[in-house]
């Protein structure tokens, strides 16, 4: 019968119809414009809208830029020259003093001769973090992790190269006690880790680091906190405060959920306490109020103080956004860890907060973005970071007068580093993601 049949159709298709281009408007640009900016009457009002106050600023801002003038040694020159093109001093930017002062918006009163350190030191800070921001990179380079903070202040400050070894010889005796004192008892362990080092940074590390400088004077020429300035300040204290106030912040808010109460209200009295006052009040009890609380003839470096306060204060803000992570865990995520018989470290260390840090990264990222930018707080209290050595500049002869240039030069890289730390976090946001998938 199928015989039969297939003798009497006129036509079998034997081959498949090629495959047509879809339509125009559902494919590329069209179809992102239609679905992102013209979805609606709604959508279609706000993007002309947008457009039009877009073409209004770049046709305002647009010349300004076309017109600039780059090679000029004073506002005076810069205002001649556009004079000469039949401009007024309002029709271009003058970036003449970003060539003539750019060394001093980034290195501030720093050697001249010593530019290439705090280069080196920042290449050493990435050559240092990237196994810990990258786990394809090679497990070897944490060694260089290891080594980098004690690299870097011997660069930027200079001196004796045997202060920064003693001072890693101290981790080392916290490290020992660690190892030594946690099988006896878990806490003995961990303050013994912590009260030895400071004791032998205290009492034993500057006289081994003179007997050895005497031996062996061996270092760069010191430069001190007075002569940092610029961005080299900012990166410095926002460095040196994101660091140490990760694992500070850790701790207190693990320190906030503690059953033991001295040490959850000494927790809480702490948190509440700093983020109850202002940043600006901190910086000025670091300047002026903490030498009254030291004993008589000691000499506090400024910067010291004020990176110890931007820490305290950024770590007080950390705590509650790990706090928050914690919280959203499910009770059971705290009973398996007891199930499988892990102690209180063990089951935070491999359950628990692997978990609520990944919960916690926008709101980390969001605070380590604050932080970097209120680095610029610090010229209340006498320290030139950009904003500081930008009003320094405009009172010279030669730039007197001069506004935009200089804070859109300040506000471009302020833009560079934080819009940097916001990307890493999306992308380590959806590279959990699919770990977790």
């Amino acid at each position: 019968m199928s015989d039969t049949h297939a003798q009497t159709v006129a036509y079998v298709r034997d081959t498949m119809i090629a495959e047509t281009a879809p339509p125009t408007t559902e494919v590329g640009v069209i179809k992102w414009l239609r679905e992102n900016l013209f979805s609606g009457w709604m959508n279609t009002i706000l993007t002309l809208a947008s457009l039009y106050v877009i073409y209004w600023v770049v046709s305002g801002v647009g010349p300004m830029f076309t017109n600039s003038i780059w090679n000029a040694g004073s506002l005076s020159e810069c205002r001649e020259i556009l004079a000469l093109e039949g401009l007024t001093s309002h029709d271009g930017f003058c970036f003449g003093v970003l060539k003539d002062r750019w060394q001093q918006l980034i290195f501030g009163f720093y050697p001249n001769d010593a530019y290439w350190r705090p280069v080196l030191a920042l290449l050493v800070f990435f050559v240092g973090l990237t196994p810990v921001l990258f786990d394809s990179a090679p497990r070897k380079l944490f060694l260089a992790t290891a080594a980098a903070p004690f690299i870097m202040f011997m660069l930027l400050w200079g001196g004796s190269i045997w202060l920064p070894i003693v001072v890693g010889l101290g981790i080392v005796v916290g490290y020992v006690a660690l190892t030594y004192l946690s099988p006896i008892n878990g806490l003995v362990g961990t303050l013994g880790a912590i009260i030895l080092p400071i004791l032998f940074w205290l009492y034993l590390a500057g006289p081994i680091a003179g007997a050895l400088t005497s031996i062996a004077p061996i270092g760069l020429e010191y430069v001190p906190s007075k002569d940092f300035g610029g961005f080299t300040l900012s990166v410095v204290i926002g460095i040196v405060a994101i660091i140490l106030s990760l694992p500070l912040g850790i701790l207190l808010a693990l320190g906030r959920q503690s059953d033991l109460p001295i040490i959850k209200y000494s927790a809480v009295t702490f948190i509440e306490v700093i983020r109850g006052v202002p940043l600006i009040v901190w910086l000025f009890t670091a300047s002026l109020l903490l030498n009254y609380f030291l004993p008589p003839g000691t000499n506090f470096d400024l910067m010291l103080r004020v990176i110890i306060m931007v820490t305290l204060f950024s770590a007080a803000y950390i705590a509650e956004v790990v706090r928050g992570g914690l919280a959203a865990l499910p009770k059971g995520q705290y009973e398996g860890g007891d199930s499988l018989g892990l102690n209180y470290w063990q089951s935070m260390q491999l359950i628990i907060l692997p978990q609520a840090l990944k919960i916690s990264i926008p709101g980390i990222v969001n605070t380590f973005i604050g932080l970097f930018k209120d680095t610029t707080l610090v010229l209340f209290i006498g320290l030139y970071d950009p904003i500081g050595l930008a009003g320094a500049i405009r009172a010279s002869t030669d730039w007197n007068g001069i506004y935009w240039e200089l804070f859109i030069f300040i506000g471009v890289m302020f833009f560079i580093f934080c819009f940097s730390m916001g990307r890493y976090s999306l992308y380590l946001e959806k590279k959990l993601q699919r770990e977790h998938r």
